[in-house]
């Protein structure tokens, strides 16, 4: 198939939804991006395809040296920043994940980075965040906190505030996925993404919304850290007092206003995916597709498996957006002797 970006009549006459994301942005975004980020595999699985009744695609984000999407948005951020004669820093929150793509694209361009992060934090990623030259401050409380420190430092100092999806290049970084599976594949009928912030979320459900808007683009969370759902069922911000899930890359508590009037313009389907379903879908990821994944790549597959019939016969698209997991917890996970996930599923066959 064509490339998109060599084809000026889809991108004339492609039909922006209302969000602050610009399509012609994300084909300029896609030449920012370093080549170990860019064009991941994505395949089909016809083995966890056919339990789950579907035809399953997996767009595999983890083949890269931080093992998660977020090298994508961080890069463009980084570029962005190593032309600006004002700023040589950046801070940011994280969980893990966007701390190790920050760290990563400021060493590239020698851009110090500070991560913050919360103390309950994977430590592993931790670790990462500081192999790849990145400081850390660590604080009491969950990642809401942490964002809060990195308010503050960016204000006190001289240092770009990279506020995964609340800045544009994070989520039109991502957004460059959506054009590889667009050039990829002449027809999806589902793409499965994993909500959390929103950058992944809103960034490809931009492009699809763009190129492929027959696509029904799905966004996912645990029912255990559901804030941004229940904001865009709500069509308001909706808080939550605390986050109670393993899938720790996107438990926040306080959506961001902006973000969410992006994700009403591109989201179709906001599910709520139970622990169980989580587990059961690391598991069968593992098993069919040799992966090992993070929970929060796991979302996708938790939804299919707890409303089959919506996704039978299709076309289906997940992302498997990390998998940053510490070993004994995977093992832990995959392990759960719960199947009551696997066992409604291929009940419902």
């Amino acid at each position: 198939m064509q490339p998109v970006s060599e084809s000026p009549a889809a991108f004339r006459e492609a039909r922006q939804p209302d969000t602050r994301l610009d399509l012609g942005r994300i084909f300029e975004a896609r030449k920012q991006i370093s080549r170990m980020f860019r064009d991941t595999p994505q395949f089909g699985c016809p083995s966890l395809g056919d339990l789950l009744g579907c035809e399953l695609v997996i767009k595999l984000e983890t083949a890269n040296p931080i093992r998660c999407f977020k090298g994508r948005g961080t890069e463009v951020a980084m570029s962005r920043l190593a032309r600006s004669a004002d700023q040589r820093a950046a801070v940011c929150a994280s969980a893990g994940n966007l701390g190790q793509a920050l760290a990563y694209s400021g060493r590239e361009r020698s851009i110090g980075v500070t991560v913050v992060a919360a103390k309950s934090a994977n430590a592993a990623k931790i670790d990462r965040i500081r192999g790849l030259g990145g400081a850390v401050e660590l604080v009491e409380g969950d990642i809401e906190e942490a964002r809060k420190r990195a308010r503050e430092i960016a204000a006190s100092g001289n240092a770009l505030l990279v506020e995964d999806s609340e800045n544009l290049d994070t989520c039109e970084g991502a957004g460059t996925i959506g054009l590889e599976l667009v050039e990829g594949f002449g027809r999806i009928d589902t793409i499965l993404l994993a909500l959390g912030g929103g950058a992944l979320a809103t960034g490809v459900g931009h492009v699809f919304k763009c190129l492929s808007p027959a696509t029904e683009v799905v966004c996912i969370q645990p029912s255990g850290a559901p804030a941004m759902a229940l904001s865009w069922r709500a069509r308001s911000i909706v808080t939550t007092d605390r986050a109670d899930t393993i899938a720790d890359g996107v438990a926040g508590r306080f959506p961001i206003a902006a973000v969410l009037q992006d994700l009403l313009a591109v989201a179709n389907h906001v599910p709520l995916v139970e622990e169980a379903s989580i587990k059961a879908g690391m598991r069968l990821l593992l098993r069919h597709a040799g992966l090992v994944v993070e929970p929060s790549a796991a979302l996708g597959v938790a939804a299919m498996l707890e409303d089959l019939s919506r996704y039978r016969g299709k076309r289906v698209v997940t992302v498997i957006c990390g998998s940053n997991v510490l070993p004994e917890a995977f093992c832990r996970w995959t392990q759960d002797q719960s199947r009551s996930a696997i066992a409604s599923s291929e009940g419902s066959r």
